[in-house]
């Protein structure tokens, strides 16, 4: 018989543990206005399509706070507000053909990157600045997998890297680190490490 992976309670579920449809329905629209915050905050770079974005650090937060199907289900929701017209997107950009533009792999690897950072803080990864730090990294890779994929649809080959990879590490480590000090923060705030 196989074992299964011990399964450890959320920073949002250690803070309010309620449970049912509309605590997780509010928790998942809550983080995805989070997200639309986060995107907000954002760098043009000269040399690329693809800015500087504060939204992977909301897509990865909300995956650890909330868990890998919550997580996932917050960005598929502001994935949704984007696409309906909202001004949700970096820099307040909207409309269902972002998708499909440069940015639109990093989009679609949103997603993704919530739902591995999410399902290794259901393992306890948020509880410590090491492991926390490792999850964010994770939940980044699939975003930069599949954001450099759908980029490379619009930019040549030999730059790819350069404007798709490259300049986003250090802002990426920053981001994690910022994670990973906060996250155990919050459940050293909280009196609960397990």
């Amino acid at each position: 018989m196989k074992a299964r992976s011990q399964s450890f309670p959320t920073l949002a579920d250690a803070i309010y543990p309620s449970t049912g449809i509309v605590h997780d329905s509010v928790a998942v629209l809550v983080a995805s206005l989070f997200i639309a915050v986060c995107a907000q905050i954002n760098i043009p770079l000269p040399f690329t399509p693809v800015p500087l974005s504060g939204g992977t650090l909301g897509v990865l937060y909300t995956g650890a706070l909330l868990g890998s199907r919550r997580g996932a289900a917050a960005v598929v929701l502001y994935l949704l507000q984007g696409s309906m017209g909202l001004p949700v997107f970096s820099g307040g950009a909207a409309g269902f053909l972002h998708l499909f533009g440069p940015t639109g792999g990093y989009l679609i690897g949103f997603p993704v990157g919530a739902f591995a950072t999410g399902l290794l803080a259901e393992r306890g990864w948020d509880r410590t600045p090491g492991r926390a730090f490792l999850a964010m990294l994770a939940g980044s890779l699939p975003i930069f997998a599949l954001g450099l994929l759908g980029l490379s649809r619009f930019v040549p080959a030999e730059t790819l890297l350069v404007q798709g990879l490259w300049p986003f590490l250090p802002g990426d480590l920053l981001k994690s680190a910022l994670s990973a000090g906060l996250l155990p923060l919050g459940w050293k705030l909280l009196g609960k490490r397990s």
